[in-house]
């Protein structure tokens, strides 16, 4: 308990208190200036009939499948090839890079690349003959690109922890298949995939919740925009709090917001039998 106590005292302080705090304040008119004033359910009424907030919903869900499909489905190949043909730490570092540079200095980089004027991106699109992309700046491709850039940014670490699971798979599994001659499309779905399960669901998970509160991109990108194409929910929360003061609002946003990622993920345990291995059968 003695070495328990320094993080059991950091998730009281940090997540337990501004969690209770929220959910009070979520029942309240409350603009940092003033002592906050019961409201009961006003706040979560309004939301419903809120168009901003159903847009940033539709605005998140789409960068969440963009970017857990793309993710998800790059990464498991990565981590097979990492498995079936080397075990270089060099490139698993490489591989591992981008998720140790910091989210702002990642928006920023790409930000800069892909500007429509002075980017090297468009100016090799307008060398090749394609007309240049609006890649931020139009609302067609804009939260498509921050979501490809995030899946850059966050892909070694995925690739690594599929890898892990790859690697906590017995060999004399693929082995007895190898005798029983089957290729390897069908040792990769009936092996593979099947014993990854609880790997791949702990990943879906942590991704799913991850890109739910996608936010500092946003913010040092597009800032919402174009015509609140990028407006996902957590910067709208953003922007409720503490650009409109309306921490009341804000905080019933935020609760509506964790009760959806707590649903998420226990639907994704549940359906993927997170708990349970096929090598225990």
């Amino acid at each position: 308990m003695l070495f328990l106590s320094p993080a059991l005292l950091g998730f009281l302080v940090f997540f337990a208190w501004p969690a209770v705090r929220g959910l009070y304040l979520s029942f309240t008119d409350y603009n940092l200036l003033s002592e906050p004033t019961w409201v009961g359910l006003e706040n979560y009424a309004a939301i419903v009939d809120d168009p901003v907030f159903w847009n940033s919903m539709g605005v998140t869900l789409q960068y969440v499948a963009i970017n857990i499909v793309v993710q998800t489905l790059v990464a498991l190949l990565l981590a097979v090839l990492l498995h079936r043909f080397t075990r270089s730490m060099l490139i698993r570092g490489v591989v591992m890079l981008p998720y140790l540079i910091a989210n702002v200095v990642v928006a920023l980089v790409w930000y800069w690349l892909a500007d429509y004027n002075l980017g090297l991106i468009n100016s090799g699109l307008d060398a090749i003959g394609i007309t240049r992309i609006g890649f931020f700046g139009d609302e067609q491709y804009a939260m498509t690109t921050i979501a490809l850039v995030n899946v850059w940014r966050h892909l070694g670490y995925t690739t690594l922890l599929i890898f892990a699971g790859l690697q906590a798979i017995p060999h004399d599994v693929y082995e007895a298949a190898a005798v029983d001659g089957a290729g390897e499309w069908r040792v990769f779905r009936s092996i593979t995939l099947p014993l990854l399960r609880p790997v791949l669901a702990f990943v879906l998970v942590v991704t799913v919740v991850g890109s739910f509160q996608i936010f500092d991109t946003i913010a040092v990108t597009t800032q919402g925009g174009p015509v609140d194409s990028t407006n996902a929910i957590t910067y709208y929360i953003y922007d409720r709090a503490f650009a409109r003061f309306d921490f009341g609002y804000a905080s019933a946003l935020s609760v509506i917001l964790m009760f959806i990622l707590a649903v998420i993920a226990l639907v994704q345990m549940r359906a993927f039998r997170a708990g349970q291995s096929d090598l225990e059968r």
